[in-house]
């Protein structure tokens, strides 16, 4: 099989292609043949120096894929060939408290991706894709989906009636828009575009704030929702944005942190985070139980994720540019197999 590594984490000419040997399902393993995968922030942050997490050189990148099982190994009950399936973002994370092993299961950071044409896995580290999307949508659904689906649950699900806020354009904010909608939420959007914002607004967005002309956005954020503030914030900028974020948040709301995009760290205001009344959860995507509840509401709603760009296997640098260029509005996507 063909298959990208990136040999170190020095600049993008570090990811190379190779053929190595085809794998082989062991006992209680499903061979999978990738058709599509997915790009994320954490897979720039590695290269960048940014992920907050041990970062080995010489794996295989990208967490997330949409592939057809072609074998089984011994043992296997829940898959057969010519099944479709994606791939579960933490792979030994079923239910209930995050596992000890969660760092060393990373994806493309501690363990190998899915940046390559067949993968052997365990039955539990995959799920059934939904029906009625491309293996190019369902890609966008393990670690992009799955957060914003652990963002808007939770203690208190998100419901209608409820403000929810989404920043930028990135997948994580475009699912989150489209499933709060789904539910009747009302969703404001942040974004530095004119021509993003109306798209935000042809998506469901009742309203955008544009931070790259209001460096307090929060407070207009606020205003729309009539002094209130939202009632939770998917919060995917982390230190540049958080201050903005508690400006916004509603007494008793929620902010969701998921994201690490922006680089500034201008610190939190202990009194401001007091003051709010706010809680803040932290979101570590979530577990294989979620992410079969996001593919039953996905089916059942439709929903169909915002695809920005398809690029060729042989094009992968490419799609790592793209990501880059933060041009993108929703998910980056390469298709490796027809």
């Amino acid at each position: 099989m063909r298959a990208y590594r990136f040999d170190s984490f020095d600049d993008l000419s570090a990811l190379r292609l190779r053929e190595e040997a085809d794998p082989r399902p062991q006992r209680g393993e499903v061979l999978v043949r990738v058709h599509a995968v997915s790009l994320n922030y954490r897979d720039l942050a590695m290269l960048l120096g940014r992920y907050p997490r041990k970062c080995v050189p010489g794996l295989i990148p990208l967490s997330d894929a949409a592939g057809e099982i072609v074998a089984v190994g011994e043992g296997v009950t829940a898959f057969q060939a010519g099944d479709r399936v994606i791939g579960a973002f933490h792979p030994r994370w079923f239910g209930g408290e995050m596992p000890s092993t969660i760092a060393a299961d990373s994806y493309g950071a501690e363990s190998d991706g899915w940046l390559c044409e067949l993968k052997a896995l365990s039955q539990e580290a995959v799920v059934r894709m939904p029906d009625g999307l491309s293996y190019e949508e369902a890609c966008a659904l393990p670690c992009a989906g799955l957060t914003a689906w652990t963002a808007l649950a939770g203690p208190t699900p998100i419901r209608a009636g409820h403000t929810v806020l989404v920043q930028g354009s990135g997948g994580v904010s475009i699912f989150a828009l489209q499933l709060a909608r789904a539910v009747g939420a009302t969703v404001i959007a942040t974004t530095s575009s004119a021509a993003k914002a109306d798209q935000l607004k042809a998506m469901g967005a009742a309203a955008t704030v544009n931070y790259a002309e209001d460096p307090q956005w929060g407070k207009a954020v606020r205003a729309l929702t009539g002094g209130r503030g939202v009632d939770r914030v998917v919060e995917v900028g982390g230190p540049g944005t958080i201050a903005q974020s508690l400006r916004a948040v509603a007494l008793g709301g929620e902010i969701a942190s998921i994201g690490f995009l922006s680089t500034d760290n201008p610190g939190i205001d202990f009194f401001q985070l007091k003051m709010s009344g706010a809680s803040f959860r932290n979101i570590t995507v979530g577990d294989r139980a979620a992410l079969l509840d996001l593919c039953r509401a996905v089916t059942a709603s439709g929903l169909k994720p915002v695809i920005d760009r398809v690029f060729a296997f042989e094009d992968a640098h490419d799609a790592f540019r793209r990501l880059e260029s933060g041009a993108h509005l929703g998910k980056i996507v390469i298709r490796i197999a027809g």
